[in-house]
């Protein structure tokens, strides 16, 4: 799915921002074009989120030709639900024209507008969230979606390069990950596996990491009615730079559950070993994809990542070139990296998980450390990323 020259641009673009933080480039760029989406899911509350914003399409050009922002810098165009923005093909069109460089990410729901959205204006990668077979899609979604998904894939998977979105929570399991793999398998695509986290943008409720997996699945659906009163009824966001205390010993072991299918896709099954590790509190890595990806959000706010509720500043506001380079987002940037070790998000936590790996192989873990700060994959601090995965 990624190539080679994926990795060493962004290695390239490390360089860059460390030695020249005033003039840091962007590797990822994902903007959020709407909170309005169409599933009901229980992982993610998003759906209840009124009244919906929308970033205008004006804005997001604006946004395309800031100087942080180059022809290497991977765009993602999400939600909410995309599609469901009101200029989203011609946004498509505009990118497919001027920045070809741009991945959509979607719960097709809506499966025609997917295939024509493909077909019209394909973007360099296809992301589509699934999170198990067709009776656990509707329960942990909330939508009957699961059959619109296998129709996508059977007339995009030989146009587009496709993942499959899966998020291990408390409301699926390690079955409906098998379930999944086999079918990316069947059609010969990728599939990346994440795990829930608390994000604020996300209105998630259960708090992430306490309850185990597959802990919560049932066959309920959640109204609209209840996911409001949930939310209402949630504590405030806290922005907490370490990892959850959890010390319950009945956690089960992620690594003797996941299914061996998952070894077929790459930078998977290391992920969920080194997330049980963290959950437990055994594993410290500094933040460096903070530095050069970012999340738009759709009423302009930019956090700092997509965990904390930590904003830098508002494109509405400020220049991105301002928001993500200026005094004040350079001192939040250069405390956070060094000082937070709050989340597992795919986004932020597989990119310094292959930086540390990296160096560790080439220069060994002394000068890692010294490179780039103390970090240390288990509770001992003593075995490699090659001891901790293949153990």
């Amino acid at each position: 799915m990624y190539s080679a020259k994926n990795y060493i641009n962004r290695g390239l673009t490390f360089l860059n921002n460390q030695w020249r933080p005033g003039h840091k480039k962007l590797s990822t760029l994902m903007i959020y074009g709407t909170d309005l989406c169409d599933s009901a899911c229980k992982h993610c509350l998003i759906w209840t989120k009124r009244p919906v914003n929308y970033l205008p399409f004006e804005k997001i050009k604006e946004i395309m030709n800031s100087r942080c922002v180059t022809k290497k810098t991977t765009v993602g165009l999400e939600g909410g639900e995309f599609l469901l923005h009101p200029d989203a093909m011609d946004i498509m069109a505009w990118f497919s024209k001027h920045h070809p460089n741009f991945d959509l990410l979607t719960n097709a729901l809506k499966p025609e507008s997917v295939i024509e959205a493909v077909e019209k204006c394909p973007p360099q990668r296809l992301f589509i969230s699934v999170d198990g077979d067709k009776d656990s899609y509707l329960h942990m979604r909330g939508k009957d979606g699961y059959e619109g998904i296998i129709n996508v894939l059977e007339k995009t998977h030989k146009k587009v390069p496709i993942s499959l979105m899966f998020t291990l929570s408390p409301y699926n399991d390690f079955d409906d990950m098998k379930h999944v793999a086999g079918v990316a398998k069947k059609y010969g695509i990728d599939m990346r596996v994440g795990v829930y986290n608390d994000i604020s943008f996300f209105d998630t409720i259960e708090t992430a990491h306490f309850n185990d997996i597959g802990s919560l699945k049932s066959d309920e659906i959640r109204s609209y009615k209840e996911a409001k009163q949930l939310i209402g009824e949630k504590p405030e966001h806290t922005t907490g730079m370490m990892p959850p205390p959890v010390t319950k010993e009945q956690l089960i072991n992620i690594r003797e559950n996941i299914p061996d299918i998952i070894k077929e896709f790459p930078e998977n099954f290391d992920f969920l070993v080194l997330y049980d590790e963290w959950r437990r509190g055994g594993l410290n890595l500094n933040c460096y994809s903070i530095l050069d990806s970012l999340v738009i959000l759709p009423n302009g706010d930019v956090p700092i990542c997509q965990n904390l509720n930590v904003m830098i500043g508002n494109v509405f506001t400020n220049s991105l070139d301002e928001v993500f380079n200026g005094t004040e987002a350079q001192e939040k940037q250069k405390h956070y990296s060094k000082n937070c070790n709050a989340c597992w998000i795919n986004f932020h936590r597989k990119y310094d998980v292959i930086l540390y790996r990296s160096f560790e192989k080439y220069f060994g873990q002394f000068a890692t450390r010294k490179m780039l700060g103390q970090y240390w994959w288990e509770k001992e601090k003593k075995k490699s990323y090659k001891q901790i995965v293949r153990s």
